[in-house]
């Protein structure tokens, strides 16, 4: 998505106040200049300051994105603003650390509001694009360097790709023509700066495996095929590929009959070094027979966002350590029906929007709670329902499994073949993230040893 459409450059400015409510009311009246009497500065501040009492918006790397749904013409509005030395806010300790705030104005009926939160949350994950913009020398060179960062173009330090990688993206495709391939998956994040190897990108159906649209190489992808985003949490090669296929078999990119052609290298390397044909019944046939790998009522974006949230538990966890968890999505009607509570619903009564997982804000907020011995479970379009639940299948569900899974396993095995949903589940032991459908087990991540 081209969030950078939505930036004026009037409405990108350097914050003078040092407390939270002067930000905002700053950024307030470069936002609603020019609405007339559509929006009210003095009104809108009060709503964000109230938010910001509840739950803060603060995302880390030194930026906080305070956000609204209101009744307005256009669809979305942004503006930006750098403070110098951070804020201060009363039982906000971390506003201290705040260099860069973005405010987010977006109209109530807009359907793809959680869609931009997620795409803004990503962006800003990135230290070294936030350090870009908040290290500008002066306000005109921020405002360009925003749109620069936004839009995609910036570029990173990196070692000067050598003659060695433009021979393998061409042989690539080579080997897929003469081997039957339908598609040539390249692992841009062997690359700090993917952007480089656009010009030599294979003129094959090429696939972009990337941890962000925004990684991939803009015109390649244009010419050629769509983006997978899977984070890497590995210095493996082809860390991501598992994850990848799954999330192009459930979109509709691959088929199982389909051969892929794969090409990459160490993340972060800038140097590619391996090329490998990939039979896809036969990676995942232990799951070929079944045809219905996605509920008809959970939506991948859900799926690829729980899987996300699942490699982050696995590798990052808490203190160092991975935390065990299950996520059942999809057809809750059935699952609330074999479940029972070991504690009071911590997701009861809010806002469906503010429980959603496809809103950035709820990360943290299911990695605390995934402390809590039980399941989550989470409907089809991304709402928890619930978490801290025991699940209570019934008995002819239950399944053997292979020797190292335990209680956790079983129980997503069971609930997967008694209800149509999908059960993702992080081991505590050894941070492997697996998949039920069906019963059937796919093991999508390894940790590696020693972390990532």
């Amino acid at each position: 998505m081209r969030l950078d459409r939505y930036l004026t450059r009037t409405r990108i400015v350097d914050i003078k106040s040092k407390d939270l409510k002067g930000a905002l009311a700053e950024l307030l009246q470069v936002a609603v200049k020019g609405s007339g009497r559509e929006l009210n500065a003095e009104a809108l501040l009060g709503n964000f300051l109230q938010r910001e009492s509840v739950m803060t918006t603060y995302l880390g790397n030194g930026v906080a994105m305070p956000h609204l749904r209101l009744k307005m013409k256009k669809r979305y509005i942004f503006a930006v603003g750098r403070c110098a030395s951070g804020l201060t806010a009363e039982d906000a300790r971390e506003y201290k650390d705040s260099r860069l705030i973005f405010m987010l104005l977006a109209a109530e009926d807009e359907p793809k509001y959680l869609n931009v939160l997620a795409s803004l949350a990503r962006l800003f994950r990135e230290q070294a694009l936030v350090n870009y913009m908040i290290d500008a020398p002066d306000v005109k060179i921020l405002r360009e360097r925003v749109f620069m960062g936004f839009a995609g173009l910036v570029a990173r330090p990196e070692k000067k790709q050598d003659r060695f990688n433009r021979v393998l993206l061409k042989e690539s495709e080579r080997i897929a023509r003469a081997s039957r391939c339908s598609a040539i998956l390249v692992f841009s994040d062997t690359f700090t700066n993917p952007g480089s190897i656009e010009q030599d990108m294979p003129r094959f159906r090429t696939v972009t495996v990337a941890r962000s649209s925004a990684e991939s190489p803009a015109k390649s992808v244009a010419r050629s095929g769509p983006t997978i985003e899977v984070r890497s949490y590995s210095k493996h090669r082809l860390s991501q590929l598992r994850s990848a296929i799954l999330v192009g078999l459930t979109r509709g990119l691959f088929s199982y009959a389909d051969r892929l052609c794969c090409v990459g290298g160490i993340p972060g390397s800038n140097q590619l070094d391996t090329v490998c044909v990939v039979d896809v019944e036969r990676e995942f046939q232990s799951v070929i027979t079944r045809e219905d790998l996605l509920p008809s009522n959970v939506k991948i974006e859900v799926v690829e966002r729980v899987l996300g949230i699942a490699a982050e538990l696995a590798v990052e966890g808490r203190e160092g350590k991975p935390v065990g968890s299950l996520f059942i999505l999809g057809d809750t009607a059935t699952v609330n029906s074999m479940i029972k509570p070991l504690v009071l619903n911590p997701f009861f009564g809010y806002k469906e929007e503010d429980r959603n997982v496809l809103n950035p804000f709820m990360d943290e907020t299911i990695k605390e709670y995934s402390v809590i011995d039980g399941c989550f479970v989470i409907r089809g379009d991304g709402v928890v329902e619930s978490a801290g639940s025991l699940v209570h299948a019934p008995s002819q569900y239950y399944q053997d499994l292979p020797g190292g899974f335990g209680s956790r396993h079983s129980a997503a095995a069971a609930i997967s073949r008694a209800a149509n949903c999908i059960a993702v589940v992080v081991s505590s032991s050894n941070g492997r993230v697996t998949l039920f459908r069906h019963g059937v087990m796919m093991p999508l991540m390894e940790k590696p040893i020693g972390g990532y």
